[in-house]
């Protein structure tokens, strides 16, 4: 994960954002369409969602200490998270109290009446620039994953988060576009309610979405089948293929802990060990350099009948199974 390109991709939300926000407030103020406001919310909480992300990236590179041996790389998540509730509450639950207000009392569009058009196409042209270098700074990473797949199993919340809101402001934006250009055209105020109202449910959904992802990541994912097949084919290729089991968490979007137990053969020295563990950690590294914390707990195997391996606690398990999961 590229954490320039995701700062790149940060930035650039953040200076569209500030720039639309402006120009938002000032239509809102010279038209009164509620569309407008909603839309300049939205673009409030986006710029703070975005400082969010820059501040959980700081935080996230402080120093391991003793009150936090694993470091502080968990801060991406965290502050992810506060990004969702923050686009929930602010940006989804204000538009939706808005669309309301605008159904009980609907209001013509009377004055400036080319202002939010041109507002609107304005943002739509920057907000565009803004998901294009989202998706160009993805690109990078996605490798052959499709969109969908990349939100959900990518290991770094930044570029997932900024996708989402950058193609929710897009939609937004269209939306706040039709209620505005509907109103103008047949002077009934309710077609700018409704277009509120679309703008608030679909930041609602995509807040409900990144919740949901970043809560995974702080719960404690793995790392992907890709990254977890090369871990296995490093041990393989060192004198420790005995796997026993195998865990992995990513504690942040670079910061991987690998914990394994292997098995070794009896009679084995406490230095060909460790000569063992140190080359497996080495392989395993320069196959994930991601994985910086890496336990390995050497147990005794011995041979049973029929080419069957146990540990030390006599679990039973086939040799050309060895490779594979299990409790201990």
């Amino acid at each position: 994960m590229s954490t320039d390109g995701s700062t790149k991709a940060i930035v650039a939300a953040l200076s569209a954002n500030l720039g639309i926000g402006v120009t938002k407030f000032v239509a809102f103020g010279l038209t009164g369409a509620s569309s407008m406001l909603a839309e300049a919310i939205h673009s409030v909480a986006d710029s703070g969602n975005q400082i969010l992300l820059l501040v959980g990236g700081k935080q996230a590179r402080k120093e391991a200490d003793a009150e936090h041996p694993f470091g502080y790389a968990r801060n991406r998540y965290y502050y992810a998270f506060l990004v969702a509730v923050v686009l929930f509450s602010l940006g989804g639950l204000f538009a939706l109290y808005e669309a309301w207000h605008k159904f009980q009392h609907p209001e013509p569009i009377e004055s400036w009446l080319w202002v939010p058009i041109a507002v609107l196409v304005m943002a739509i042209c920057l907000e565009g620039y803004s998901f294009r270098t989202a998706v160009h700074e993805s690109n990078k990473v996605r490798g052959k994953l499709g969109w969908l797949a990349f939100i959900r199993k990518s290991r770094s919340p930044e570029l997932p988060v900024i996708l989402l809101e950058d193609f929710g402001a897009l939609l937004g934006l269209f939306f706040a576009l039709f209620g505005v250009s509907m109103t103008l055209i047949t002077g009934n105020g309710l077609w700018d309610a409704a277009g509120t109202a679309m703008i608030g449910l679909l930041l609602v959904i995509i807040a409900i979405v990144l919740a949901r992802e970043t809560k995974s990541m702080l719960m404690g994912e793995s790392v992907t089948e890709e990254d977890d097949a090369r871990i296995r084919a490093a041990f393989a290729e060192s004198e420790l293929g005995d796997i026993i089991h195998l865990r992995t968490m990513h504690l942040g979007p670079d910061d991987v802990l690998v914990a394994c137990k292997v098995g070794v053969r009896p009679g084995a020295t406490i230095e060909h060990i460790a000569a063992h563990v140190d080359d497996a950690e080495r392989r395993i590294r320069a196959e994930v350099p991601a994985a910086r914390l890496i336990f390995i707990e050497p147990d005794l195997r011995h041979a049973t009948t029929a080419g069957e391996l146990t540990d030390d606690g006599g679990a039973a398990r086939t040799a050309t199974d060895s490779a594979t999961t299990k409790e201990h």
